[in-house]
Parts: structure tokens; C-alpha cells; sequence
């Protein structure tokens, strides 16, 4: 069993590209929750940098744009090279909220060795119907290549594990990267994920909060996601089978506070 992960072991990492608008406030509340910040600034052509050139964190620079997956390598790299016992990943555009980086933290320490997923699952009113609609076909898709399901494989709030940062060959870019992860964690390690509800946020009529245009491009970033699974899973054949693990084994959920109970049914930490 991996070492407890708490505020001074992990790293948090942000992979950054053109966030000038929320970047500091980001970094900020990071900062507030954890000492060890890394931010990956993609090639932005904004202010990005001098918003946050005075904070006390690690950056990273690539002096063009590289993708996301590329961010978060690097990320990882870092982190490990550092020492640290687990990487806890934030987008730099205020779509995750710091403040919940103690409830990842528990998360883990309940369910040991898992990937623990900040799960879009609170205020789904707020997120566009388009972009539920999307992250459902996502969840189903990775599910073929996991064989499990996972509650909102498509948010980029999430703590890992070293073993699983450290994960050589992760195939797939920018978004794709994100989703293989997850597949590869589940094939090579057997790694399992479980999600912490937290809070969409997205601009509505609500608040007056300003979130940047999305880099994920629903119809574009999943029919790569999709092409890419959908490929692993013929090579690897045994369809029938992964189809009972998917129906066998629905999302896990930490949830003390039985708000979505009827979600999913509980299950208990499986230990590896």
C-alpha cells in the first residue's frame, strides 16, 4: 500500500495555455490547500506568466504550443522527479474549485492506490446540456477500455497515484491523453477510480463569475477519444467479457454524505 497522500507529499499540477483571466486566482487558492504547485505554461501568447511571475511555485515553459498530454508528462516528470508521492491535477481556466483538494485528499486515504476523480456531479443545471450529453458517451467509451465505469471521466480535477504518474508510453495527446491514462492505469496496474462529487462550474445567468472559451471541443476531442478506444478495444478482442465487467462494476462514489445515493450502489474499496 502506497504512503498516506496528504498536502505536503503531493504536487499540484496545472497545465496552463493562455489562462491570463483566472490563472493567479487558480494558483492562489492551490497554493492555500498545498506548498508544492507546478504550473506547465503552454506557449501561451497572453499574459498567463506575469499573472502569477511573484507566487512560489515551479514553472514550466514550453515555448510553443505542445497539447495538453504534453502539460501534464512534463508535470509529471516534475513531480516525481521531486520526490512527491502523488500528482493532483487542476485546469488553469477556474472551472475547479482548490477548496476541494481536502476532500481528494480523504478520498484517497479511504480508497488507497485509487485515481480519485473530482466528479461534475453537484449544480449539473449549470454545465450545458451539450457538454452532459458528451461527458455520458465519454464515461460509456472509456468504460471499454477500463472495464469499469467511472462517474465524469472527462474532468481534469484528479489525484494520482506515483505509480500511476509514472506510467511510461501513455499513448494519445492532448485530451486523449487524459482518457488513456485511466485505461492504461486500469490494464497495466490495476488501478481502479473513484470520484468525489464537486461542484460544475460554468458561466450562467447565476453569477457573474468569467470562465475563458473551453480548449475542449466536444464533437472533435471525442470522436479522437472515441477512435482511439474503440481501436485498443478490437485489437484486444473479448468483447462479450468486457461487456459483463461494465455491467458488473457501476461508478464508485465516495460519498459520506449519501447525496448520491441513488447515483449508483456503493461498493467498498477494493484493495489491489
Amino acid at each position: 500500500m502506497a504512503d498516506r497522500l496528504n498536502r505536503n507529499n503531493i504536487a499540484v499540477v496545472i497545465p496552463a495555455l493562455n489562462e491570463a483571466l483566472r490563472i493567479r486566482g487558480v494558483v492562489e487558492g492551490a497554493l492555500a490547500e498545498c506548498p508544492n504547485v507546478i504550473v506547465i505554461d503552454d506557449g501561451s501568447e497572453d499574459d498567463t506568466i506575469a499573472q502569477i511571475a511573484d507566487l512560489p511555485i515551479v514553472l514550466l515553459r514550453h515555448p510553443q504550443r505542445r497539447g495538453k498530454g504534453a502539460s501534464l508528462r512534463g508535470g509529471f516528470e516534475e513531480a516525481l522527479r521531486r520526490g512527491f508521492k502523488g500528482v493532483l491535477t487542476m485546469d488553469g481556466d477556474g472551472q475547479h474549485l482548490a477548496a476541494d483538494i481536502p476532500r481528494l485528499l480523504e478520498a484517497a486515504s479511504r480508497y488507497p492506490d485509487h485515481i480519485v476523480i473530482g466528479a461534475r456531479l453537484r449544480k449539473r443545471a449549470q454545465q450545458p446540456r451539450y457538454r452532459r450529453l458528451a461527458n455520458a458517451f465519454g464515461d460509456w467509451g472509456i468504460a471499454w477500455g477500463t472495464g469499469y465505469r467511472i462517474a465524469d471521466t472527462q474532468s481534469g480535477q484528479r489525484l494520482y497515484p506515483a505509480a500511476v504518474a509514472a506510467l511510461g508510453d501513455v499513448p494519445g495527446e492532448d485530451f486523449v491523453f487524459e482518457a488513456q491514462i485511466l485505461i492504461s492505469a486500469a490494464q497495466e496496474l490495476g488501478t481502479r477510480c473513484v470520484s468525489v462529487p464537486i461542484e460544475s462550474r460554468y458561466a450562467c445567468v447565476h453569477t457573474d463569475e468569467e470562465f475563458r472559451a473551453s480548449h475542449f471541443r466536444p464533437l472533435r476531442d471525442f470522436s479522437r477519444i472515441t477512435g482511439h478506444v474503440v481501436g485498443q478495444v478490437l485489437r484486444r478482442g473479448g468483447i462479450t467479457q468486457v461487456y459483463r465487467s461494465i455491467r458488473a462494476n457501476p461508478p464508485l462514489i465516495d460519498d459520506p454524505s449519501g447525496e448520491f445515493a441513488t447515483f449508483t450502489a456503493a461498493q467498498p474499496a477494493r484493495q489491489r
